[in-house]
């Protein structure tokens, strides 16, 4: 026995189309997962709407669940909330998070799957991914007490990172960004606001996450001697220059790369950091990162729009009431 459903695809550069899928019963260790939310992560899927995958990277990048392969088509996302409708007895009805793509229903392993916390609306929960990654990046970064932090690039990540930072005793957070309307979204979180230009400097820590080559450098010249930038951004195919001069070793600088796929702590595992992620969602000041929210239905016009900076947003939510009654 077969269900229809419909994911949405990745087609051709800065395309994308609704298209349908039939998904089967779950067989033994496995579940059915009707979709209720799910988010666009708007720089990683921009990049792969544009076709921005460098070939180099095609396995690393790839989604968990992806379907097709760089630059298209392919099946691509990662920030979905749903419920069991089938499966594995003891999720049975359990509001879930699960790293799959924009699609009404799907059948995955049910250790696949993560429980989403009573205290969490599940509407809020479409964030784990982007919570996961700052997650791993501050057991990178390790902050201590007291440290002076600025977080370089106010988009989802950034903004994650910033508002997991605004919990450490003692330590003075500001957001740098470009856009003076996300001195609203910092106010939100508990955390100062500046544009790069005044930005508060003698940093020991700073988090880029901006992807661009101007906020990198501007993130080494806010750094007080041996400071260190733990780098978010994902450039995909640009390539990007570095300051390295002047300064740079005199100050004993250092620049940390940071990538989610990897558990920063060899003692935890992907399914702990995942399940913290989704319980420091509890907070609802983490609100202040969804700016948007349309139909699924509505994703070929809106995706384009999104990517393009047309419609600005950091976490973009997609409500699927509609398309279960027509699916």
């Amino acid at each position: 026995m077969t269900r229809a459903a419909r994911a949405l695809w990745f087609t051709s550069a800065g395309k994308c189309e609704v298209r349908p899928v039939a998904v089967g019963e779950p067989g033994p260790g496995e579940v059915l997962v009707r979709t209720l939310w799910s988010g666009i992560s708007r720089g990683t899927e921009a990049l792969v709407l544009r076709g921005g995958v460098p070939r180099s990277q095609h396995e690393v990048m790839r989604a968990p669940f992806q379907e097709g392969e760089f630059p298209w088509p392919v099946k691509y996302g990662y920030l979905n909330v749903g419920v069991v409708e089938a499966g594995a007895p003891e999720l049975l009805g359990r509001t879930v998070f699960c790293l799959y793509p924009h699609q009404t229903h799907y059948v995955v392993p049910a250790d696949a799957v993560t429980p989403v916390p009573d205290s969490v609306p599940a509407e809020r929960a479409v964030l784990a991914g982007t919570v996961e990654t700052a997650v791993n990046a501050l057991w990178d970064a390790a902050p201590l007490l007291g440290d002076r932090v600025a977080v370089v690039g106010g988009g989802m990540v950034g903004c994650a990172a910033a508002a997991l930072l605004a919990r450490f005793p003692g330590v003075r957070v500001e957001l740098v960004d470009t856009d003076p309307a996300r001195a609203d979204v910092a106010a939100a979180l508990g955390v100062g606001f500046a544009p790069p230009q005044r930005a508060r400097g003698e940093c020991d820590l700073v988090i880029h996450a901006s992807a661009t080559e101007a906020g990198l450098a501007r993130s080494l010249e806010l750094l007080a001697p041996e400071g260190r930038v733990v780098e978010l951004s994902w450039y995909g195919d640009r390539r990007v220059s570095l300051p390295l001069g002047e300064s740079f070793h005199s100050r004993r600088l250092t620049v940390r790369g940071s990538q989610v796929g990897v558990v920063a702590r060899p003692d935890r595992t992907f399914a702990q950091r995942m399940a913290l992620a989704l319980d420091l969602l509890a907070d609802p000041a983490f609100d202040a990162l969804i700016t948007g929210q349309s139909r699924f239905d509505e994703l070929p016009s809106v995706l384009p729009r999104l990517a393009g900076g047309e419609v600005p947003a950091l976490c973009h939510r997609v409500d699927y009431g509609q398309a279960h009654a027509s699916a």
